[in-house]
């Protein structure tokens, strides 16, 4: 079975790879275009609105928390939302013309987004529908696969690179051209004279064609070296459940909404899937600011793993870095119950392999913290892939 599931673990990788090599080059062109749009509406005072039901609320978050506190040193935080908890009486009450409106759903669309959309649509808003057929919105996208998790996972890279390419174009606008820092590493069109935006589509489009082709690497590299790992902890795992036993997912940032994530595939999974008994601790707004207000930050997933934490439990950690504290209290607490461990992490592992913290640790070699997060949600659908046929069989 352990073979056989990584091979499968692999396969599953690498097709992913088949995809994305096809759809991402003729999508830049159309994304690089809604970058500057919805640079100019940021310019001119709008917000980033999301929403999303079911596990595309977390797309949501994921979107918002990349715009109000971006991963990259020096870039500026641009106003988001994740409207996800009552979007049709949000996107009714607060949109305005300047805004920007970007609504989440699974392959086949949702209507009640579509619906919302259309109402922003009519106020005069900038409206992305992910996924969506064309007229359905300003931009509107359909990603080359319907498996849900395949789609999630290209929906993540394609609102990575909005969010870089935001950037991109707002830094032509508002920075002399001797004074653009880093950004010109990346993007050396920079330094020319001024030019319309527009000049600039078919640059960024091959920049984001490139950030794909990193991901594709990336993945690549997992499935090569770690695909027998992986297809070991979802062994682990699986005994764990079958013991009664449940998944404690958390992370920070982007992290916490792919925790949050994972936590909702496992209970409310696709179609054809079967529920796994599976938690967040980062989807409790309540308990995070109380414990980070009354005791500190470092104590918030800790604090919450103490009643929760069983020794038939999985703790599984999502981090960029492998070394936040309070990821790293809150995996020694589960050793504590006697849980296994599990960590999805990037650059090198961090404090997390280098103090030997989890049972697995799955490491995405990338010091790119949108390229990680990219690679890591291939990597927690993989090994959601993975559990359904060790507990139940074939999917």
């Amino acid at each position: 079975m352990a073979r056989w599931l990584a091979r499968r673990v692999r396969q599953l990788l690498l097709e992913r790879n088949t995809l994305s090599a096809r759809f991402f080059p003729e999508e830049s062109p159309k994304v690089a275009a809604i970058c500057r749009r919805m640079a100019e509406r940021f310019f001119c005072g709008g917000r980033l609105l999301a929403f999303g039901r079911g596990s595309y609320a977390t797309d949501a978050q994921h979107v918002s928390v990349e715009f109000i506190h971006p991963v990259i040193v020096g870039k500026r935080a641009l106003p988001a939302l994740d409207l996800s908890l009552a979007f049709e009486r949000w996107i009714e009450a607060i949109v305005t013309p300047q805004d920007i409106v970007m609504g989440f759903g699974p392959p086949e669309g949702d209507p009640a987004v579509c619906a919302a959309l259309a109402v922003a649509g009519r106020r005069g808003a900038l409206t992305l529908s992910l996924p969506g057929r064309e007229g359905d919105a300003d931009y509107a996208v359909s990603t080359p696969s319907a498996d849900p998790f395949v789609h999630q996972e290209f929906l993540e890279v394609l609102y990575h690179t909005l969010w870089e390419t935001v950037h991109v174009f707002l830094e032509h606008r508002q920075l002399p051209q001797d004074d653009i820092g880093e950004t010109a590493v990346f993007y050396p069109f920079l330094r020319s004279e001024h030019v319309d935006l527009r000049q600039l589509e078919p640059e960024v489009a091959r920049s984001i064609v490139m950030k794909a082709r990193e991901d594709e690497r990336l993945r690549a590299e997992v499935a090569d070296a770690q695909a027998e790992l992986i297809a070991e902890a979802a062994e682990a795992i699986a005994g764990r459940v079958m013991r009664g036993g449940k998944l404690i997912c958390f992370g920070n940032g982007g992290s916490a909404t792919d925790a949050n994530d994972l936590a909702l595939d496992c209970v409310l999974p696709p179609a054809g899937y079967h529920p796994i008994p599976a938690i967040s601790l980062a989807l409790e707004p309540a308990n995070l600011t109380a414990i980070a207000n009354d005791i500190g930050q470092e104590a918030m997933f800790l604090r919450q793993l103490i009643p929760h934490a069983r020794e038939k439990d999985i703790a599984v950690a999502i981090s960029t870095s492998g070394g936040s504290t309070n990821v790293m209290l809150a995996l020694e607490e589960a050793r504590k119950h006697g849980a296994l461990t599990v960590g999805l992490l990037g650059y090198d592992g961090g404090e997390v392999v280098r103090r030997q913290l989890v049972d697995y640790a799955v490491v995405v070699h990338s010091d790119e913290i949108p390229r990680i997060q990219e690679v890591q949600a291939s990597v927690y659908h993989v090994l959601r892939q993975a559990l359904e046929v060790v507990l139940h069989g074939e999917t």
